[in-house]
């Protein structure tokens, strides 16, 4: 998969826009159509039922193209904002966004793949930029499991409510 954000020159996202040596992929498989749970994942606020300690709301547009999402992840006295640019939407099948914060950064994708049976195949697949020279060296073996874990573990809770109705 290219790590094109869809997000050119003229975006305004600058290095934002350009992936990082951070990387992870996150897959899960649902029991629903694709134009299901595509329309579930971009219910941007709905995603804070899925994502633990997180509260998601779109702060400028519709969620659509364009748009501007702030994610808010707080772990007791542990806060984390993450400003998401949505920068492509190409409905049923994927959703292209760069992180623009002043911590995370880099493009992300979802896709969603339509599977026999009505199943649809979610991957979830970030670039993040890491803190240059030895910080970023040290931090990325030590986050990457986790973030990985993390989002899969999202994911699959995203899956099931999905299939037992409660999204979209």
């Amino acid at each position: 998969m290219s790590s094109d954000s869809g997000a050119g020159p003229g975006s305004g996202l600058g290095d934002a826009a350009r992936a990082g040596s951070g990387e992870f992929t996150a897959k899960v498989i649902v029991n629903a159509p694709a134009s299901r749970v595509f329309a579930a994942f971009m219910n941007w606020e709905k995603q804070s039922e899925w994502i633990p300690f997180t509260r998601v709301r779109v702060v400028e547009g519709d969620g659509g193209e364009g748009s501007l999402v702030e994610a808010i992840t707080a772990l007791g006295p542990a806060v984390l904002r993450d400003e998401l640019r949505v920068v492509k939407v190409n409905e049923p099948y994927e959703v292209r966004v760069v992180h623009c914060g002043k911590v995370l950064r880099g493009p992300g994708s979802m896709r969603c793949t339509a599977m026999s049976g009505d199943r649809t195949q979610i991957v979830l697949h970030e670039w993040f930029h890491l803190p240059p020279g030895a910080v970023g060296k040290i931090a990325w073996p030590v986050l990457w499991p986790g973030s990985k874990i993390g989002f899969t573990g999202a994911l699959k809770r995203f899956a099931r409510l999905v299939e037992q109705g409660r999204l979209p």
